[in-house]
């Protein structure tokens, strides 16, 4: 149930920021409410996976999968590209993710 959770504020966290750069500035009602809604949701599902998670690695997984699925998403709905560089990066963020989740014994398994 703790990944349950941590997904959910995932999601809710990219539903969010991908409403953010919908809003242009907060300039159009909808997508900034979305804004405000997920983020609460985001932080409050979060809260929640702390009783289980170690705050770092409960972070850990919540921004670097948050940064993947907003690089996807920039690119598939914003047309936004990203350079062999950012691609990299984002290799070496998931390449962390799994160590923390197969290797440590700080993760909640």
């Amino acid at each position: 149930m703790p990944y349950v959770l941590l997904a959910l504020a995932i999601l809710a966290e990219t539903i969010g920021t991908t409403a953010l750069q919908a809003s242009q500035q907060f300039t159009k009602p909808l997508p900034s409410l979305i804004v405000v809604i997920g983020y609460a949701a985001a932080f409050y599902l979060l809260s929640i996976a702390l009783k289980t998670f170690p705050v770092g690695i409960a972070y850990a997984l919540w921004s670097g999968l948050g940064i993947v699925f907003i690089a996807a998403i920039g690119f598939v709905a914003f047309g936004q590209k990203l350079d062999w560089p950012a691609i990299l990066g984002i290799v070496l963020i998931l390449s962390g993710i799994l160590v923390i989740n197969l290797f440590s014994n700080t993760a909640t398994h």
